[in-house]
């Protein structure tokens, strides 16, 4: 069984909670261990973060981003799109670099990498806007009621 969803939300601080709050809600009535969960939910937390502060600032964007989350089997996948002027355009995917330690912010990045399996950063074709996608592999309690067979 699976488990998927997807959210339009307002570049609003508010939202932020709001995505980790479904997150969390879903892969607890899934049966999802709860450090699996947390580590999901902290990566969630920083990539909406990240489309709030920078996901708009382009001319007749839409002011909003969008939250996919996938709970399949053994894994979970997690986008997070933007409207915005998305990553600069390089051969490479767009750098994470450390952060000084005095930086008051510029680590969501890093932490994503940190607490999941893969990660993908780009961004969307055409139009523009950046598309931050990450994807964790599941444990579960024991009885989980979507638990991979």
């Amino acid at each position: 069984m699976s488990i998927w969803w997807s959210l339009h939300l307002r570049r609003d601080a508010a939202s932020v909670p709001l995505a980790r709050r479904l997150l969390i809600g879903a892969m607890e009535t899934a049966g999802v261990d709860p450090d699996i969960s947390f580590d999901l939910s902290v990566a969630l937390s920083e990539a909406c973060a990240n489309a709030v502060e920078h996901g708009g600032d382009v001319p007749g964007s839409s002011g909003a981003y969008r939250v996919t989350a996938y709970l399949d089997g053994e894994k979970c996948r997690i986008e997070v799109t933007d409207s915005g002027p998305g990553f600069p355009v390089t051969r490479e995917r767009p750098p994470i670099r450390a952060v000084r330690t005095e930086a008051e912010n510029g680590r969501g990045l890093c932490l994503i990498q940190e607490l999941a399996d893969h990660v993908h950063i780009g961004n969307k074709p055409g139009r523009g806007g950046a598309v931050v996608s990450f994807d964790k592999i599941l444990k579960w309690r024991e009885g989980a009621p979507l638990m991979a067979v």
